[in-house]
Formats: C-alpha cells, structure tokens, sequence
C-alpha cells in the first residue's frame, strides 16, 4: 500500500530560487528577531541553509516558508528550527589562548579570597558547542588545584538548541582536542572504550561546573542569575551592527560586577560604543567601578 500512494502522490514542488525581495524579507526578520545581520553577500549561503526547513517541511518555495515562518504556528513551532540552520557555530578549544593566559595569570589572582571561596559565576555567552566554556573550566580548575578553597561555576548560553544540545553531552572527535594541552586531556578527557569509534568526553566532574540554556541576544532582559565576575563574548557581537553592540554591551555590563571583566573576540573593538567599560588588555576590558 505505501507504494502505491508513492506513486500516486506527486513529489513537492522543487523550490526556485530565492528572489531578492524573499532575501529582504528573510534578512530583516531574521535581524529583527537575533540581531544578525545578513548583507547580499550571504544571499547564496541563507538560501543554501533555508533549502533544508524546505526540504523537511515539504514547502515548494521561499515565500511560502516566509509566509509559514512569520504565522503565529510558525513563530510557535518553526523559529527555532530556522535559527538553528542560518546560525554560524564556529569555536575551537583554547580557541585565542592569550586570553586564558590572561585569565589565569593577571585576572584570577585579583580577585578578592573571599568571593574565591564563595564561588565566583563566569558566562560564556555564544558557546557554540561547548570548547569555550570546557576551556574555562579546564582554566579554573587548574587554577583551584593551586589556590585551596577557590570555587567557581559557569552559564554558557547560544541561540542555537542543536550546538546546545551536543555542548551538554561533551562528546568530542579526537581531532577537536588537539589544541588542549597533553596535560590538560589526561585530566579532564575520557577515551571511548571502542577506540575505533576517536571519541573522547569531558568528565562529569568537569561537565558539573557548566549549565546550558539557551538565551537570544535579542530579548529584553536576560534570566539569568547574576551578577558575574567574568564574561566571555567573543566572535559574536560582529554579526551586529553598531548600534545593537552598544545596546548589546551595556546590557552584559549590567550583568557584570563593577571591576569585572568581558572578554572579545580579537577582530571586535569597542571603539566609539558609550560603554562603562576600559581596556586592560588586548581585546579584555574591565568594568568601572
């Protein structure tokens, strides 16, 4: 029988291509509702992505789907989904590793013992899939094992569920880990017993200092529990354009203790953005008292 009905049924309708006018309406609202821009040059590469909520939906064309993704059912069941494809996840472990330096060697140490031993709240904000806010948590707990007493705990936090999703699980392709120290993978790594599958883990002790959720950029106010000593967000404001980095950054900054520190990516500067934020190393800036 369900042969028969393949034969019967017609296969969908083979989408076109996305004209200019469906880029537009795609680009705005996708700007309106996470804040990343989408410029004409990423007309090929969001269509390519797009294909895909097409193809398992069963939609012919692009109107359609904008049509769908802009109904109420669609924003209830559908915007996650197209979040997810048209985001980019690029991270690496000790991804920048002058910043860990940084933080091990000149942020750490000054903060107070007290708050040390009371447990000082890190946020890595665009985990992707999990090596940045691992990363961290190799950093601090290296540096618990020479400090008695020092505490600490993370919120790493992306717009996207699927990177979330296998950020939780910690599960890495061996070729993932190489930028972490030998040192650093004996401790904190687990091989898979099948060592034909090249898979390691993050151990549980490491993967109990880190909570997932999801949070956009985009929203209001953000629930999260603050404030934090350290920020990290880097690689993610240069998908914004100035004038939400600015809204962007102060609302980190709410978030942030007086004389905390936010970390950025190497290519973003906060040049001209009115911010309650110094420099106090490259791409490291420190909250005013």
């Amino acid at each position: 029988m369900h042969e028969t009905l393949k034969k019967i049924m017609p296969p969908p309708a083979k989408s076109s291509g996305m004209t200019n006018r469906e880029f537009s309406l795609f680009s705005q609202f996708i700007e309106s509702t996470c804040g990343i821009r989408m410029p004409d040059s990423k007309k090929l590469m969001l269509e390519s992505r797009l294909q895909k909520r097409l193809k398992h939906l069963g939609i012919g064309t692009f109107q359609e789907y904008y049509d769908y993704l802009v109904s109420k059912q669609g924003l209830r069941d559908e915007l996650v989904s197209m979040i997810d494809v048209v985001t980019t996840n690029k991270t690496d472990f000790f991804r920048e590793a002058a910043h860990f330096t940084y933080l091990t060697e000149s942020v750490l140490p000054r903060i107070p013992k007290i708050e040390q031993q009371n447990g000082i709240k890190v946020w890595s904000a665009g985990c992707s899939s999990g090596e940045e806010p691992y990363t961290l948590a190799m950093t601090l707990s290296e540096f618990a094992r020479n400090n008695l007493g020092f505490r600490y705990s993370i919120l790493a936090t992306d717009i996207c569920t699927e990177v979330l999703k296998s950020a939780h699980r910690g599960i890495y392709d061996e070729e993932k880990i190489a930028p972490i120290p030998q040192l650093l993978k004996k401790r904190y790594l687990l091989r898979s017993k099948d060592r034909s599958r090249c898979i390691v883990r993050v151990c549980p002790e490491l993967r109990s200092k880190v909570t997932f959720r999801r949070l956009n950029f985009m929203d209001e106010t953000f629930d999260v529990e603050s404030p934090f000593r350290i920020i990290f967000c880097r690689n993610v404001i240069i998908y914004f354009d100035r004038e939400t980095q600015e809204v962007l950054l102060n609302k980190f900054c709410r978030h942030l203790l007086p004389g905390g520190y936010l970390f950025l990516g190497h290519s973003e500067t906060l040049n001209g953005l009115n911010v309650p934020l110094v420099q106090v190393n490259s791409t490291v800036y420190r909250k005013l008292a």
